[in-house]
């Protein structure tokens, strides 16, 4: 009998630099982030690095929080004399 795989949900950070490519990180993970010139690109590069991080890390996948969401901030910050 074959076993279940199990699905997680991990959440990913996507931000875009100043020259435009996409970072993606997995914070869940330490060191687990990856780049590309599309959304689409990062996101297809960033499942790599996270099965790589999955294998080094098994003991402690089952582990893994529950990822709830994230929430974004405005904070504002005081403009300085030019």
């Amino acid at each position: 009998m074959k076993t279940k795989d199990k699905i997680l949900h991990l959440p990913i950070l996507v931000e875009q630099d100043e020259d435009n490519v996409y970072i993606v990180s997995c914070p869940i993970f330490k060191g687990c982030h990856s780049y590309g010139k599309t959304i689409d690109e990062a996101l297809e590069n960033i499942k790599e690095v996270i099965d790589i991080c999955i294998d080094e890390e098994k003991e402690k996948v089952s582990e893994i929080n529950r990822f709830v969401g994230f929430r974004e901030m405005q904070v504002s910050i005081k403009a300085t004399a030019v």
